[in-house]
């Protein structure tokens, strides 16, 4: 059990690490691929050279033509403030790492990442940690100490439930989000079917998947008779590790989970960034941000 000083000195590790990342690469990026939630009026002008014809206002032209025979356009200015949503699962198979980073930890790393991103931009930031039910909601706010209170929560928060049901975290965002938002989803998810709710959620708001995985989970090592334990279920089986048919047999079930669910997300065109514990993260984001940048321009 970590004391007071080793998690106050966890989380300054990761802010430092992550604002750091933030004022180097990310701030840019994260202000060109995510827009504010539409256009705000800001006056009526006269209409000059190169304006769009779309926006002139033949209202007030009809009014003022006869007086100053000029057509007056409309000005607008994009809302920018967003609302980011940090949707994390905190099930027990979060906990699992075979390398120096759990699943939960690297959650963690990538969300403060997010969420520095946003506060930079001068957004807004919520949080719900969620389980085999919703565990915790934090409504969106600005500011440093708003960031870290949501880096401690991924990371030291005990939830009651071990098991993982995103369907169930999806259905509460949609009730207590009421504008559209960014929404990053981060788990492992090794849940049962929720597409029906990735559907009505991405089409309410920017939705995009972080599957995070764990290596020693993809693929059974050749150690003979080996006793597994889901970590959620507590369910115990005795496996033949030696087996080499049980071993191939275990990593095509585990690669067509995951490319089915990569599928639904490619269906429903939902963006996604996956994750290894054992890789760094920085190039799976910058490759995101790129994709993201690209697809822009062309629209």
């Amino acid at each position: 059990m970590e004391n007071a000083r080793d998690i106050l000195k966890k989380i300054r590790r990761i802010e430092l690490k992550t604002r750091g990342m933030v004022a180097e690469t990310f701030s840019g990026q994260y202000r060109s691929v995510f827009k504010g939630r539409g256009m705000n009026f800001e006056e009526v002008r006269q209409y000059q050279p190169g304006d769009e014809v779309r926006s002139i206002d033949w209202n007030v032209t009809a009014k003022f033509s006869e007086i100053h025979g000029d057509a007056y356009v409309k000005k607008f200015t994009e809302e920018r403030e967003l609302t980011v949503m940090l949707v994390v699962d905190v099930s027990a198979s979060g906990d699992f790492g075979s390398v120096h980073l759990s699943k939960r930890e690297l959650a963690a790393e990538v969300a403060c990442l997010f969420a520095f991103s946003a506060i930079r931009n001068n957004d807004k930031v919520g949080l719900i940690l969620f389980s085999d039910h919703v565990e915790l909601f934090i409504p969106p706010k600005k500011g440093r100490l708003h960031t870290l209170r949501l880096i401690r929560e991924i990371l030291y928060f005990e939830p009651k439930g071990r098991g993982t049901q995103p369907a169930v975290a999806l259905r509460y965002m949609n009730q207590v989000l009421h504008r559209r938002s960014v929404v990053f989803l981060i788990s492992d998810f090794q849940a049962p079917d929720f597409s029906r709710e990735l559907s009505v959620s991405s089409r309410r708001h920017d939705l995009i998947a972080i599957p995070i995985i764990d290596p020693r989970e993809e693929e059974l090592p050749d150690v003979g008779l080996l006793t597994l334990e889901d970590a959620e279920t507590g369910e115990q089986i005795e496996v033949d590790t030696s087996d080499s048919s049980t071993r191939a047999a275990y990593l095509n079930l585990v690669e067509k989970r995951r490319n089915e669910f990569l599928k639904e997300l490619r269906r429903q065109r939902i963006d996604s960034i996956s994750l290894s514990t054992d890789r760094d993260y920085l190039p799976a984001l910058r490759g995101f941000f790129e994709q993201r940048e690209k697809r822009l321009m062309l629209q």
